[in-house]
């Protein structure tokens, strides 16, 4: 969303228009991201903000992917947190418990409230070989200043620390999020399309789940880092205010 959409409380050129002619062309579309420091009520209130009529089943976050990976793989969980009060009230929604003593995993998310304890905590349990889960990979978060340091930045310092990296990632590129998606709207993956600004998230998981690949270059990635990279999407644009026009055109 942020660098696709919207990038920090600003709604990127031809946001609204897009979102208009997916509308009246009768497809179904869903705001997918990473992005675990807020759940699906503060995505909507923001884009709500922006102008963006929405509600929270048009949302959907890596922390609600972690908590459905975490009750199909453990079941309902008492779980050490390296993340936000939503993050956590997300996880939380879904039956596990938060605890500090003697939990039974690990979960780090994008902890936009992080202190020193909190990731002191984590490496020591991290050091018992308990399960460690990381919400998502990405290692910065677009800003209107500039990019911030993101779950994947987190994962380096704890991998500094302990020499452990997270046992699994839920969120993009990892395919979960996609077998999901294609699950809520009974789609082949073929007939999605996911429209992202990140190369090692964004298009790696649609070309790694067998949907389109849009790339827009308004967020992240360059077109110097896109002639590097080995990820080749389908189609790459400025922004999403030349695919609305695309769209329009058929």
């Amino acid at each position: 969303m942020d660098g696709t959409f919207y990038l920090g409380d600003k709604l990127i050129r031809g946001a609204l228009e897009f979102l208009d002619v997916v509308k009246s062309q009768g497809k179904n579309f869903l705001f997918l991201t990473n992005n675990s420091s807020k759940g699906p009520r503060q995505y909507v209130e923001k884009l709500r903000r922006l102008g963006v009529n929405v509600d929270e089943t048009h949302v959907f976050t890596s922390g609600e992917a972690t908590a459905l990976f975490l009750l199909e793989r453990y079941g309902k969980t008492k779980l050490f947190l390296v993340g936000t009060k939503a993050l956590e009230e997300t996880l939380c929604s879904y039956g596990h418990t938060i605890e500090w003593r003697d939990p039974q995993l690990v979960v780090l998310g994008y902890d936009t409230e992080v202190t020193y304890e909190k990731l002191a905590r984590a490496c020591l349990l991290i050091r018992r070989n308990l399960p460690y889960i990381a919400t998502h990979p990405d290692i910065n978060c677009p800003s209107e200043e500039g990019p911030l340091p993101d779950t994947g930045s987190f994962i380096a310092l704890i991998e500094r620390s302990t020499g452990r990296l997270p046992d699994y990632v839920v969120g993009k590129p990892n395919s979960l999020m996609m077998q999901i998606v294609s699950k809520r709207f009974n789609l082949p993956t073929s007939k999605i399309a996911m429209v992202g600004d990140r190369l090692y998230t964004d298009m790696e998981f649609a070309i790694r789940s067998g949907a389109m690949a849009i790339l827009v270059l308004s967020g992240e990635t360059t077109r110097e880092d896109l002639e590097r990279s080995s990820t080749k999407p389908h189609l790459v644009v400025e922004d999403i205010a030349v695919l609305a026009r695309m769209l329009e055109r058929g």
